[in-house]
């Protein structure tokens, strides 16, 4: 089972990788195109609402609730029980998405409002944002369908079609900001039609895939089905605390819309930047992960869940750490490389810096928690996630007051990673008090071994990035080389270290034979 696990992961991790590569080229062209003005504010809130939304129920309440029941119906129940539970389910979410839908492109001024109070009602970034999420809101309905369909291929263990799926978006949206954007009145409205056709093309992708399982849906609208019950009785805690992360970012787009013009473009461009390792690394994981930690809680191998789960926190660790470490000294450098083009300025690398080196202390936090939640869905536990969920969205929106005054923007992302880390450390505690999760021996040396490695990582890219003026005044050719150099040199001196200090490859499969201590 332990290989299976790892090569699954690795698997999600090499399409979740090509993926984010096309998010960069697609970060990279409309920093150049737009940069951090009024109107790519504006998109910025038009293409966070339904985001987050699809974040909220989707990917977030929904699959945490749908893979559980699903697994079990996989374990237990005849392969028609299974279509069955899988047409109606999917007849219900799409009506609800499709009224959803409806009242969102109706209501769409006055969810901007909502979300974001600061753009006057007067102003051109409020007007652009509600003409944007017209047509960006339908996204929420096709993207969550996908999601839906990515949920049963990830059950079946077809983990890499969903992890691919993405690459389709960023395609959508550079092909339109390349193409479309310059025949258009208003530009930025090019990327707004960008989302909506990814919407329709991601969809379609999987679908043959469903056809291959024998189990593309038979549209069949059924609140009153056993398993469709029993997802919609698990979303509804379900919803908190899976998605505080969420929360908390949307949160933070509130308190920014009062900020400057650029502020929610610099935040946007610091989280594109902390969602690369976040969502090539702790996302797999987690995808991976509950499908097998479900699993395991349905045939009742407890020592097996808790073992998934160490090793999960240990991999976490050995990613999330020196991924931190690199954005909080590399955030200039990196920021200059990869986005100081055309409308991008300098000025805009180092308030985007700011927050960028705020959002990094919480990479391994918001990492975390998604294993650790995984480990509570698994069980179909959700009122333990909803508890801690509130104190960490509390928790943030505090900060986010106390902070935003002497900080700005980077003040919220520091906000934001606190409220991580507070999420991250009551799930710990209550994981281990219920006992679903008992260590396995040798935390203390593989712990050292991390600090050791990291400070060496530390020091190597403090000494080797020198003064992000120098990045911003030199050529764009020379940023990059000078960027992938680092970058390249930076892993070599990190695997190395860890293999200095004892951490072998094998470290990472979990032991067969070994039960949880």
């Amino acid at each position: 089972m332990s290989k299976t696990l790892v090569k699954s992961t690795f698997l999600v991790i090499a399409m979740t990788f090509i993926s984010r590569i096309f998010g960069f080229v697609r970060d990279t062209v409309t920093a150049s195109l737009f940069g951090a003005s009024a109107a790519f504010d504006a998109f910025s809130i038009a293409f966070k609402i339904p985001n987050f939304m699809r974040r909220l129920f989707a990917e977030g309440s929904f699959s945490q609730a749908f893979v559980p029941v699903l697994s079990e119906y996989q374990k237990k129940r005849t392969h028609d029980e299974v279509k069955r539970f899988i047409d109606a389910m999917t007849g219900t979410l799409g009506l609800t998405l499709l009224v959803v839908t409806i009242l969102g492109v109706w209501f769409s001024p006055w969810i901007v409002r909502l979300f974001a109070p600061g753009y006057a009602v007067t102003g051109e970034r409020y007007h652009l944002a509600v003409d944007m999420l017209r047509l960006t809101f339908p996204y929420l309905m096709l993207i969550s369908l996908t999601a839906l369909s990515g949920a049963i291929l990830n059950t079946y263990s077809r983990f890499a079609i969903a992890a691919f799926t993405p690459v389709l978006l960023n395609i959508a949206m550079i092909s339109t900001a390349l193409w479309l954007s310059p025949h258009l009145a208003v530009p930025i409205m090019g990327l707004a039609w960008g989302v909506l056709i990814a919407g329709f093309v991601q969809l379609g992708f999987q679908l043959p895939f469903l056809r291959g399982l024998k189990l593309l849906p038979h549209i069949r609208v059924n609140f009153r089905d056993a398993g469709v019950r029993r997802v919609l009785k698990l979303m509804v805690p379900a919803l908190f605390g899976v998605s505080v992360g969420q929360i908390n970012l949307l949160v933070d787009t509130l308190f920014a819309s009062f900020l400057i013009v650029g502020s929610v473009t610099w935040l946007y461009y610091s989280d594109r930047l902390m969602e690369f390792p976040l969502g090539i690394f702790g996302v797999a994981i987690s995808t991976v992960i509950l499908p097998h930690l479900s699993r395991h809680h349905a045939s009742q191998s407890h020592d097996h869940f808790s073992l998934t789960i160490d090793w999960a926190l240990r991999a976490v660790l050995l990613v999330g750490i020196p991924a931190a470490v690199v954005l909080a000294v590399m955030s200039g450098p990196m920021l200059s490389a990869l986005f100081q083009h055309g409308h991008f300025s300098g000025h805009d690398v180092l308030m985007a810096r700011k927050s960028l080196s705020a959002f990094a202390l919480g990479i391994a936090p918001f990492m975390l928690v998604k294993v650790l939640a995984a480990g509570f869905y698994a069980k179909q536990d959700m009122k333990t996630p909803v508890r801690i969920g509130v104190v960490a969205m509390v928790s943030n929106t505090a900060l986010n007051a106390a902070l935003i005054f002497s900080l700005a923007h980077a003040g919220i992302a520091l906000a934001t990673s606190i409220a991580a880390m507070v999420n991250t450390g009551f799930l710990l505690y209550f994981l281990l008090k219920k006992r679903h999760y008992q260590p396995r021996k040798g935390w203390i040396g593989f712990s050292l071994r991390l600090v050791i490695s990291n400070a060496v990582l530390m020091a190597w890219l403090w000494i080797g990035s020198g003064s992000v003026q120098d990045w911003i005044t030199h050529p764009t050719l020379w940023r990059f080389e000078h960027l992938l150099f680092l970058m390249i040199s930076s892993i070599a001196l990190y695997i190395g270290c860890l293999w200095l200090t004892g951490i072998r490859l094998q470290h990472l499969l979990i032991p067969q034979k070994e039960t949880a201590s």
